[in-house]
């Protein structure tokens, strides 16, 4: 068990750089099941979710090479179609293999995928996408098997704007000749970014950023170059520790289309936050006030759930009462508890809401990360408060987030890894 050892207190200064999006480069990787063609992936984050869906991809019979720090070149052909199952099982997005593989080969096996713990999340969606292009789902044991000799053309409304089970149609629909429609599609930036690659594996697409796509695939797609786009989540959250900690930070290659709703709402919580150009957010001290009363996460262009934990620490450092409301997720709040014990004042009404009371002095404490976003929300709550604190399982963390050590270590945090 990984832990991190913080001393807060310090204030963050300097430049620190976004990485790529997580949850772009997940199903960009997926893609390359596609083709037998070249992929060149750069920008691709260095996390633990992304090398085990490397790990799964070169379990299928491709070869990845390493060209360098967040840069991969996929090749080979895959050469079955049953995911390893310890592995896809550590891997919610490791679901997203299932389109490649019965676009291509007519049928793909996998488990239960894995992931954080947040809530109920079912696979009905994707079960359903794979029906609409004339598929079967059949149930053996501990996993699924998925068959369709070929898949055909689909018109889709999904239930729910899953953006994995948008990802799964985007990608069945590539590999389909004809033209699929789909609606009620997630259009988060991550299914953009899909979108770009599988428009230069040949596919054409239309919609891009609502909530109708239009695809016109083909059988045959090709290799591509690709860098991840930047992740506005992580943008996000280095905003969130700079405003905590009362620092000057200026935060790079973030992509400003993708921030708007972000910098709306930590505006609305007083965070001096602007931008020196398109691609770099500078936040400076200022005194945290809470003017947006009530913060709910909402389908994208909404504020994402992925920040609500970070936001609900930067609430316990601002004057006034915020009401969370989270949704998507029955299990997203319940790390509140922690902060609670850190010296803030907040009310669990109920799994999907908390009442914040700030500002609030916390204080450090031996903590444990339940999941990847409440485990940085910890980490900042651990920057601003007095004393040293231990975050234990620091490996959730490691998932979604590049060496935090390194990276916050070189904008003057006090903070170490114990594995």
């Amino acid at each position: 068990m990984a832990k991190f050892i913080i001393e807060g207190g310090y204030k963050l200064s300097g430049r620190i750089k976004v990485a790529g999006n997580k949850n772009a480069a997940l199903p960009i990787i997926a893609a390359t099941v596609l083709t037998d063609e070249t992929c060149c992936l750069y920008n691709v984050p260095e996390i633990k979710d992304v090398h085990i869906m490397l790990h799964i991809l070169k379990d299928l019979g491709k070869q990845i090479e390493r060209e360098g720090p967040n840069s991969y070149i996929v090749s080979g052909t895959v050469n079955k179609t049953r995911l390893n199952m310890e592995l896809a099982g550590k891997l919610r997005a490791s679901i997203l293999f299932l389109s490649g593989l019965l676009a291509r080969f007519g049928e793909a096996e996998f488990p239960p995928p894995g992931g954080c713990v947040i809530g109920r999340r079912n696979l009905d969606g994707h079960f359903t996408v794979v029906e609409n292009f004339g598929g079967e789902i059949e149930i053996k044991d501990d996993r699924f098997r998925a068959v369709s000799p070929k898949p055909r053309p689909a018109s889709i409304f999904l239930l729910e704007a899953s953006v994995t089970a948008t990802e799964n149609a985007l990608l069945l629909a590539a590999a389909a000749d004809g033209e699929t429609v789909i609606e009620n599609a997630a259009s988060e930036p991550h299914i953009a970014d899909l979108i770009d690659v599988l428009e230069k594996m040949g596919a054409q697409i239309e919609g891009r950023g609502s909530n109708f796509l239009r695809i016109k695939g083909q059988r045959s797609l090709h290799g591509f170059t690709h860098s991840v786009a930047a992740d506005h989540i992580e943008a996000g959250t280095f905003a969130i520790a700079a405003a905590c900690t009362s620092s000057d930070l200026e935060i790079t290659g973030v992509n400003r289309d993708h921030l708007r709703v972000i910098v709306h709402y930590l505006k609305q919580m007083n965070v001096d936050v602007s931008y020196t150009d398109n691609t770099t957010l500078r936040v400076r001290p200022a005194q945290l006030s809470a003017r947006q009363k009530k913060i709910q996460t909402g389908l994208w262009p909404g504020f994402p759930t992925d920040l609500m934990s970070p936001m609900i620490v930067l609430a316990t450092q601002a004057r006034g009462m915020v009401l969370f409301q989270d949704w998507m997720y029955e299990s997203r709040m319940f790390f509140v508890d922690k902060l609670i014990v850190m010296g803030a004042e907040i009310i669990q009404c109920d799994p999907h809401r908390v009442v914040v009371s700030g500002p609030a002095r916390l204080r450090s404490q031996k903590l444990s990360s339940p999941d990847i976003r409440a485990g940085i929300a910890l980490v900042i709550a651990a920057l601003a408060a007095q004393g040293q604190s231990i975050i234990e399982h620091a490996e959730l963390i490691d998932r979604g987030y590049e060496d935090i050590v390194q990276r916050f270590g070189a904008i003057g945090a006090n903070i170490s890894r114990n594995n």
